[in-house]
């Protein structure tokens, strides 16, 4: 296997296949990967953007996964391996939002994250999702309860953009932290966001937050 086999983009397409995902029409089905609604992928495309996703002027790709019937069903955005997948979620739940779509899949070809837009945060996968596999998610209804009870303190947007960002050296120097929250664009909530939350958990009412 040469260099560029061990690239995000290769990596991302291969994985996607092995879950039943198809970027062209072939004897095991239709084409149910595309850039853009109604517009197919041809192998002229898939070889212009480049091995590791950094052709185009936003410097990420979406591909959207689309559903027995041709309609979107998931975003998937895709980053070069030394990017954390995260770091784009802002962007992805935005093109999510504006394609009707309530999946987002963020990956760099070695981590996977899961996010039901509808329903929590992110979360690691260790495989892409089967198009049969999501069609349980069209039946689910959130869970009152359980929303009302879920911690929501001031770093809850940051612990989906960078888990592990207490662990960070530049988070534990005072002086670096401005730079890293800049840099990973980490977004804390504000003291009244977070008396907001709570005022409304105590009516009952798990509403979602509003930026």
């Amino acid at each position: 296997m040469g260099a560029k086999e061990a690239k995000a983009r290769i990596k991302i397409n291969k994985q996607l296949e092995e879950s039943g995902w198809h970027f062209f029409d072939d004897d095991k089905g239709k084409a149910n990967i595309v850039l853009e609604p109604k517009v197919k992928l041809t192998q002229a495309v898939m070889d212009a953007l480049g091995v590791n996703f950094e052709t185009t002027t936003r410097g990420f790709i979406d591909f959207l996964l689309l559903d027995a019937q041709g309609f979107p069903l998931i975003v998937l955005e895709a980053k070069p391996e030394d990017k954390n997948p995260l770091i784009g979620k802002e962007q992805a739940r935005t093109y999510a939002k504006s394609q009707n779509c309530r999946f987002v899949i963020l990956s760099n070809g070695n981590l996977h994250y899961f996010w039901d837009l509808a329903h929590g945060n992110p979360y690691l996968i260790s495989r892409f999702p089967t198009p049969e596999s999501i069609k349980g998610y069209t039946h689910f209804q959130p869970n009152p309860e359980k929303l009302v009870k879920e911690s929501v303190n001031s770093d809850y947007i940051v612990l989906t953009q960078l888990p592990h960002y207490a662990d960070e050296a530049g988070w534990n120097n005072e002086i670096e932290r401005p730079a890293l929250i800049e840099k990973n664009r980490l977004r804390f909530l504000r003291l009244y966001q977070e008396r907001a939350v709570h005022s409304k958990r105590r009516q009952g009412r798990p509403e979602p937050i509003s930026f």
